[in-house]
C-alpha cells in the first residue's frame, strides 16, 4: 500500500472496495504453465492503484485501468465438481 494510505477501515466500511482490488490483483496475476508467478509486484500495484484512488479520486492512475482489468466473475461453485 503507498504510504500514508490509511485503507483499513475499508474492510468493514466499503466491502465493494476491497471486493474489487482483489478482482484485479487476480484478473492481472500472470502464471506460467508451472503455476510459477510472473508479475505479483505488477498485480499488486494495479490492485492497490485502485484502492489509493478509490479513497483519493485525485489519484493518478498509469496506465489506466482496462475494462477487463475491472473486470468482476461469478463466484466458484460451493463445492468441487471433481
Amino acid at each position: 500500500m503507498p504510504e500514508g494510505t490509511d485503507y483499513i477501515p475499508l474492510y468493514g466500511a466499503e466491502p465493494s472496495a476491497i471486493e474489487q482490488a482483489y478482482a484485479i490483483f487476480a484478473n492481472v496475476i500472470a502464471l506460467d504453465e508451472n503455476g510459477t508467478v510472473l508479475n505479483a509486484k505488477w498485480a499488486e500495484k494495479r490492485a492497490t492503484d485502485y484502492i489509493h484512488r478509490y479513497i483519493d479520486p485525485n489519484h493518478k492512475v498509469e496506465p489506466e485501468f482496462e475494462d477487463w482489468e475491472l473486470e468482476l466473475h461469478a463466484p466458484p461453485p460451493l463445492n468441487d465438481l471433481i
